[in-house]
């Protein structure tokens, strides 16, 4: 078998495996690169010593069956027999549904998970988006600290359970999104740096340095994030990539990194015959990451819209501290430019920044679904002191409110587990850093930075204690008891709507038509025939909709079809969706 790796800096580096040790020769084709032959087989261990020093994990690594520290294994990824015949599922049309392995079931593996996904079929989503996999120290945590950016953390079941899982998740018409982290790897069992400059000091990020991306030595770092990326799409069969925050993506280059990431992802699409799509985690609000190269955007395939969750969070709850402090001024109306625009900061002045943010997105170019929105995510939860979901402090009226807006918005809706039976688990920051130092220093910043927006540090919850995580995961009898089941019943009606009424998955942005009242509290839009109309009021709201006859199609509280004079009485924290002639 061959063994490569790229080392640009060593003298001298040796091939470790099953025990028998082999040095390494210079490829003379590729600057900094070393090869060499070995026997090796599925699970063959084996690492890289750089000028005789300790015996490292390969940085594309397909297996870390003992952890980021220990070696690597070989993954022979022809021995997996698929099941299942995937001509993939495109993201026009779509409902994600956001989805951590190690709390979504008590056991916290990709095949407890897998056990749980007829829920989601049953359910109607058409995606399930899982947080990241990649290795990590311990065996619990958020995953945005991993390493070995091509292999599965081991704790969640390592390659083969993804498989299992994928399969299983096609069997039932369900796509898989993966989320990846490009902009930083973790400090623990991060090993790049010995290997080669894959970061760099000309950048820096809340990470420390910045993964070097333009800089010298650059090309081979952007092709080993590129290639990462097309094995999980490649290997594991997978939908989509969600980028976790592209906007700390440092690239100076003419070509960015993103742009040539997309390039590849939509030739491997072309290759394998079935649609794949990225994702960015952006709160830069520039279309130009989901303009099509042809016409001098990057090219990603949509984007997350922090703008819409801020909008509809600050009308629901009425907070308006930090980032929420411009959208909770006037709520209604930051919900209804949103909605009608994409984005609410388009260019205006932003409060929380201290200066003027984004750029106006062109409704005629931009398709709807290239937004995602959400009244709910990991980050929007669990960056919370105490990880305190909706459901912790609104009525079941107010969540079937926000659920109706995300679910018949122009946007492609995502949702975050639980969400769709008002699960009354937190979802908290937790970690499992082995490090002594390190787990002290998460410990400490953690209380720190919310100790400073008034929160007592015995109320924020230890990240490494176990109990923090096991709070954290779903209590699955809840569907079966209320008022679970009557939201999760909701759930499924709004998303069967979706799925049935043409207009709601409408990509023309522009053709969305909203009215509100901030006062009284109510928001009313129109998409095509459909009529969306939401309460956020104690008290009936009188809600006109024009004079043409409309029946209902879904309603949250009992609500008579509007009379002659098109006037719509919703009562207090309640929705409804109708459809006019």
């Amino acid at each position: 078998m061959q063994f490569e790796v790229w080392a640009p800096q060593a003298d001298r580096v040796t091939l470790q495996c099953d025990g028998v040790t082999r040095a390494l020769e210079r490829d003379p084709d590729r600057a900094g690169w070393w090869r060499g032959e070995a026997e090796a087989a599925d699970g063959s261990r084996y690492g890289f010593a750089l000028d005789d020093g300790p015996v490292l994990p390969d940085p594309r690594s397909r297996r870390q069956p003992d952890g980021p520290d220990g070696l690597s294994a070989v993954v022979d990824h022809g021995r997996y027999a698929w099941r299942t015949e995937w001509p993939g599922r495109p993201l026009p049309g779509a409902v994600l549904y956001e989805l951590h392995v190690g709390t979504y079931t008590r056991e916290g593996t990709l095949d407890a998970a897998a056990g749980r996904l007829e829920h989601l079929a049953e359910l109607g989503v058409t995606h399930v988006e899982l947080m990241p996999l990649c290795p990590f120290p311990g065996r619990h945590g958020w995953g945005y600290e991993g390493v070995s950016l091509w292999a599965v953390h081991e704790p969640y079941g390592g390659p083969e359970a993804l498989k299992r899982f994928v399969d299983r998740a096609h069997e039932l018409g369900l796509g898989v999104v993966l989320d990846v982290v490009h902009n930083h790897l973790g400090p623990s069992g991060n090993y790049l740096p010995r290997f080669g400059p894959y970061f760099t000091d000309t950048h820096h990020t809340p990470w420390g340095s910045a993964v070097n991306l333009d800089a010298p030595g650059s090309d081979e770092v952007r092709a080993y994030l590129v290639g990462s990326a097309l094995a999980w799409l490649r290997d594991y069969r997978l939908d989509g990539l969600r980028l976790d925050a592209v906007h700390a993506l440092a690239d100076t280059r003419a070509c960015h990194f993103l742009e040539e990431l997309s390039t590849a992802v939509d030739a491997l699409a072309s290759d394998v015959g079935r649609p794949l799509f990225l994702i960015a985690e952006s709160d830069l609000n520039d279309p130009r990451l989901v303009t099509p190269r042809a016409e001098g955007g990057l090219g990603l395939h949509a984007q997350w819209n922090d703008d819409f969750h801020h909008c509809l969070h600050t009308a629901l709850t009425g907070e308006s501290q930090g980032y929420y402090a411009d959208f909770g001024k006037a709520p209604f109306a930051a919900l209804a430019k949103t909605l009608a625009g994409g984005y609410f900061h388009d260019g205006t002045y932003s409060s929380f920044r201290g200066r003027h943010h984004g750029r106006p997105l062109d409704r005629s170019r931009v398709a709807a679904h290239r937004l995602l929105g959400y009244s709910q995510t990991h980050d929007q939860v669990g960056n919370r002191a105490q990880g305190d979901r909706l459901s912790a402090s609104l009525s079941p009226g107010l969540l079937a409110c926000a659920a109706t807006l995300t679910l018949t918005a122009p946007f492609t809706p995502m949702l975050f587990m639980g969400e769709e039976w008002a699960a009354g688990t937190p979802w908290q920051f937790f970690t499992d850093h082995t490090d002594p130092e390190l787990a002290e220093a998460v410990r400490r910043g953690r209380r720190r930075e919310f100790a400073a927006h008034g929160w007592a540090e015995e109320d924020v919850p230890d990240p490494q204690d176990p109990a923090t995580r096991d709070r954290s995961c779903l209590d699955w009898s809840e569907p079966e008891r209320e008022p679970h089941a009557r939201v999760l019943a909701w759930y499924r009606r709004l998303i069967a709507l979706r799925h049935e009424q043409a207009d709601l998955t409408d990509p023309d942005l522009a053709d969305t038509k909203v009215a509100h009242d901030e006062q009284r509290r109510w928001l009313a839009f129109r998409r095509g025939d459909v009529r969306v109309a939401v309460n956020l009021a104690k008290e009936t709201a009188a809600i006109p909709l024009g004079p043409r006859q409309a029946r209902v199609l879904a309603a949250w509280e009992p609500v008579a079809a509007p009379g002659a004079d098109g006037v719509l009485e919703v009562p207090g924290e309640s929705c409804v969706v109708l459809l006019q002639a």
